[in-house]
């Protein structure tokens, strides 16, 4: 269930959107990620690769939440996600720009550079023990690149 690499020649809203992602958008607010999900969520280790549901960033960017590796269930993950989002809203990031490392329940998250985003389509990951989180940016749909 890996989604599709986003392609970074041309359009700007890729890199907006990474921009966003990285700088909170002046993070200081009301700014959360809500756990609306597409996807069923299961209570249960979940199976790798698994896509969770939708969230937001601290930025208020759509993102996918998938189980990267190891035992953890989307229950799990949509609230390790929504709550990083909510750290990060909350200014309880270091750095300038803040993406962490912030720990989340045992969890360590932190977000990934402009580069990484715009080759990957990752905006951030969390790790506890071999389990593995990955927020990731939804493919641009056909509407979006007009």
């Amino acid at each position: 269930m890996r989604r599709s690499s986003l392609r970074p020649a041309g359009a700007a809203f890729p890199a907006a959107l990474a921009l966003a992602v990285l700088t909170g958008c002046g993070a200081s607010g009301s700014a959360q990620s809500a756990p609306a999900s597409s996807a069923v969520q299961s209570a249960g280790p979940a199976v790798t690769g698994q896509e969770c549901g939708t969230g937001k960033t601290a930025a208020s960017v759509p993102i996918l939440v998938e189980i990267a590796h190891g035992p953890v269930g989307c229950t799990t993950a949509m609230k390790v996600e929504h709550d990083y989002a909510t750290a990060l809203a909350s200014g309880r990031a270091p750095g300038n720009g803040g993406g962490g490392p912030v720990t989340i329940e045992g969890w360590v998250c932190a977000g990934f550079d402009t580069p990484e985003i715009l080759r990957t389509g990752d905006t951030s990951k969390c790790t506890k023990g071999t389990a593995e989180i990955v927020a990731v940016l939804p493919a641009p749909s056909a509407s979006a690149s007009s």
